[in-house]
């Protein structure tokens, strides 16, 4: 018996190692979540041949448009959280004082190692790059990867400490301990107990959003300008400001809106007060440098575009916001493009809200060559997606699809291809334009073969010599003919009212739902010959690169389990959320399209490897997403809310159960997890008569400089109005 105790005993001892191992090994890997590598790969866009052929009038037309849009930019870090815009000021009152360099001798000072300091660098230029503390791609808070000791440290022994000692302390007293935090609630963006989101104050919840979207529609009021706080009751009632951003801060009427629609509001049983002046001082310097590249503009289109713009800044107007982007559509070719406004509403837990996003671009002639062919083939290619004629536009509008070298992109993060703009009405019926940024997808999906996860080796090399051209090919077709496709029915037995639109009606799916469709636009006409010709892609490379292009995004569903919260069950980043739900379409297609197999690696840690069978690419997958992409249309064609729901809901769940343990794959994923590149930006300064380009090292220190530099000649003036901003709405987040 002795015998037989010893040797269960000992057996329980194994097991509780292993178990101990593991779930140590499990703690390692979801902390590693919320810190940013100091590896992390940073990179400089380069601009400089794209700017050095502008004129001078082109230049200084840049130059204001680039200033207007990094002032608005930092209105994402009060659209992001509590504590970002102090995080923000303190990390420039250090960096101003003290170059990264400079800095390092008082870090030795501070008891920091060589990689403690490198990881603060990495964090602050994090912060920089995403304009907060929550990741742009994914939602997940980020915290410096060193002790909150040793960063105090280094902060009292800064030069800025020693010249304003209370200042300095008061500013970490506001934010210190929330930029450490990790609670649970904390960890990532959301509404009520699902994490952390300044779109609403901090009793907000779900039943709050909804209520007040009903209140927007009723008046045909747009929410992607806005913020909802829930005030204290009146006389019983529930009591919201729905909050304009503006330069002005009165109530007055708007040209071309008739009446003001600031002021008091009954609405069942509930009080809303609509009330102008969110990011005041922000959008004075938005609309004023507006108002000086209105100066050098090219034509009349552009001046009037700016003129709106301005307007729509300086009085909170979405309506003035919408007749710009009309001119800014009629604006065909320029030679600077650029777009800046509360533009995409992925991270509003509600999805109907915009964050602040501002671009500036020199179009690549040669790479807008191939896209103009696109756009020419664009009436021949729509019949070939799989919804039947009635539910396409009556007439497909002829839009701009130019590539880009970006100069300037101010906002949380930097995409690879946009499609604006992104009212309803004006894409339906009057149009839109699409934008490539080629020196963003020149470095951004650079890949090197030994960090490449879940692929045989003989696709790896495939993958990295096709995954640029195939990319440029999805990207194409995923802004044109997917978010430019489909019809909106207004009156069918389901359908959109005059006053709905599609982020109001689908909200929290909407945004993801659109990328979803979009995807599988692209996969689904990747497939014609016809489109891999007009980018010079024929036999046996159209081939490949059809290949890649399905390889690419069955592989991207794997690794967007890393951007789902089991606690929450839900999705944190829409694009991921999409790739996903076209895995498991793909997954449920059967016959060995897909295989995806649970493994052991080199390493003795878990593994994972995903295939994809090309000689059913053209027959299983076309059929298996000619079917899901037709439910898709028509549920968003007939404002099928409850269908679309349950369809998109079904195939994001991620679980333990079935054929697939995506729970434990999420696991895998995350241990195996590569951080997104962040991008160093140049600035423009006017110097004379001209204007100078002004280019930094494309690393954390390069970064930190870009942005120490960016408000130069009024930092003090900056940082005090971001302050005053984020301490009047701080009562708010309790």
């Amino acid at each position: 018996m002795h015998f037989v105790y010893i040797y269960r005993f000992s057996t329980v001892s194994v097991v509780l190692k292993r178990q101990l191992q593991a779930s140590r090994l499990l703690f390692t890997m979801v902390d590693s979540q919320y810190f940013l590598p100091n590896d992390i790969g940073i990179s400089a866009l380069d601009c400089t041949e794209a700017f050095r052929l502008l004129s001078p009038r082109e230049k200084l037309y840049a130059h204001y448009l680039s200033r207007s849009a990094w002032y608005g930019g930092l209105a994402v870090l009060l659209q992001t959280s509590p504590e970002s815009a102090s995080i923000f000021v303190l990390l420039q009152r250090l960096f101003r004082k003290q170059p990264a360099a400079q800095l390092e001798s008082m870090a030795t000072a501070a008891g920091l190692s060589p990689e403690e300091y490198q990881a603060f660098l990495v964090y602050a230029a994090g912060l920089y790059a995403n304009m907060g503390n929550y990741k742009s791609f994914g939602d997940t808070k980020f915290i410096p990867n060193l002790p909150k000791e040793k960063l105090k440290a280094l902060v009292w022994q800064s030069q800025a400490f020693q010249d304003s000692p209370s200042e300095m302390e008061a500013l970490w007293d506001s934010c210190s301990t929330l930029l450490f935090s990790l609670e649970d609630q904390q960890k990532q963006l959301g509404l009520g107990d699902k994490g952390v989101t300044t779109y609403f104050s901090g009793n907000c919840c779900l039943e709050d959003a909804e209520l007040a979207q009903k209140f927007l529609d009723s008046k045909n009021l747009s929410a992607y300008n806005t913020r909802l706080f829930k005030n204290k009751s009146e006389e019983g009632k529930a009591s919201y400001e729905v909050r304009l951003a503006s330069a002005v801060q009165k109530d007055c009427a708007v040209d071309g809106e008739g009446e003001s629609r600031c002021g008091r509001y009954d609405f069942e049983d509930c009080v809303f007060m609509v009330s102008r002046g969110d990011y005041a001082y922000l959008m004075k310097k938005v609309s004023e440098n507006l108002e000086k590249a209105k100066e050098h503009a090219a034509n009349e289109n552009q001046k009037r575009m700016l003129e709106e713009y301005a307007q729509s800044f300086t009085f909170g107007s979405i309506e003035a916001h919408k007749e710009g982007s009309r001119f800014w559509i009629k604006d065909k070719g320029p030679i600077v493009e650029s777009y800046i406004g509360f533009i995409e509403s992925y991270r509003d837990p509600f999805g109907s809200r915009g964050e602040f996003e501002g671009f500036v671009a020199v179009v690549n002639k040669a790479m807008s060559e191939r896209f103009a062919k696109l756009v020419s083939s664009a009436e021949v290619l729509l019949p070939e997606l799989p919804w039947p004629k009635d539910f396409e536009k009556d007439r497909f509008l002829l839009p701009d699809f130019t590539s880009l070298d970006v100069l300037t992109f101010a906002g949380s993060g930097i995409p690879a291809g946009i499609n604006i703009p992104n009212y309803d009405d004006i894409r339906q019926s009057e149009g839109f334009k699409n934008v490539s940024l080629g020196n963003v997808l020149a470095v951004a999906y650079a890949t090197q073969k030994d960090k490449l996860t879940f692929l045989d080796e003989e696709d790896k090399d495939m993958y990295i010599k096709w995954k640029g051209p195939s990319f440029e090919v999805q990207v194409g077709l995923h802004e044109l003919l997917g978010h430019g496709s489909g019809k909106l029915f207004v009156q069918i037995t389901t359908w959109y009212k005059g006053n709905e639109t599609w982020d109001s009606k689908f909200s929290t799916i909407s945004c993801s739902y659109e990328e979803c469709r979009a995807e599988c636009v692209g996969l689904y006409l990747c497939l014609n010959k016809h489109v891999l010709s007009i980018f010079g892609h024929e036999d046996e490379d159209a081939n490949e690169v059809v290949y890649i292009n399905w390889l690419n995004m069955v592989r991207a569903g794997l690794l967007g389990l890393e951007f789902f919260t089991p606690e929450s069950k839900s999705w944190r980043q829409a694009h991921m959320q999409a790739r996903f739900v076209i895995l498991r379409v793909l997954l449920e297609a059967g016959e060995g399209l897909v295989t995806l197999k649970e493994s052991t690696g080199k390493d003795g840690r878990p593994d994972a490897l995903i295939t994809l069978d090309r000689s059913k690419v053209h027959t299983v997958g076309k059929a298996a997403i000619e079917r899901f992409l037709c439910k898709l249309q028509v549920i968003k064609s007939t404002a099928d809310v409850e269908g679309g729901r349950a369809l998109y809901e079904g195939y994001s769940a991620v679980s333990d159960t079935g054929s697939h343990n995506f729970l434990r794959l999420r696991e895998t994923v995350l241990l195996r997890k590569e951080a997104r590149k962040m991008f160093v930006q140049a600035n423009t300064r006017v110097k004379g008569e001209s204007v100078e380009l002004v280019e930094y090292e494309g690393s954390a220190a390069g970064l930190i400089r870009s942005f120490t530099e960016r408000f130069a000649d009024d930092a003090e003036e900056v940082e005090a109005h971001l302050l005053e901003l984020n301490k009047r709405d701080a009562p708010c987040w309790c």
